[in-house]
């Protein structure tokens, strides 16, 4: 499988550390990716989160780690779930579950120098 084509990533593993607040991604091509929970939460792709629920816009922010941070409990993780083989629902304390993030979408967030350099292909 070629890790490089867009839309062919997948993870390898994932966990959720909801203590450190944070979710990690192993993808198959051994990079390791390490979110905020936080940052998750702001940048979910979700029409409601996106648009105030009057229109739907799932462009990728541009600096997803410059988005304003949510209150404390609407971040907090309460399960993860896969949805088929392309993506990941988060489930968050405060009930919200509509965010459904693509491997694709959740590679170009990650936080990393690499990808923030644009070095990560």
């Amino acid at each position: 499988m070629d890790q490089k084509r867009p839309g062919l990533r997948r993870p390898k593993r994932i966990r959720a550390q909801r203590v450190q607040g944070v979710l990690e991604i192993e993808w198959l091509d051994g990079h390791l990716s390490r979110y905020a929970m936080a940052a998750l939460r702001a940048a979910c792709p979700c029409a409601e989160c996106r648009s105030g629920g009057t229109r739907v816009e799932r462009s990728i922010p541009e600096d997803p780690l410059l988005l304003p941070v949510l209150p404390a409990r609407s971040h907090e993780l309460e399960h993860l779930e896969q949805v088929g083989n392309y993506a990941l629902q988060l489930i968050w304390k405060d009930g919200h579950r509509f965010g459904i993030y693509p491997w694709e979408y959740l590679w170009q967030l990650c936080p990393c120098e690499e990808h923030r350099a644009g070095l990560a292909s």
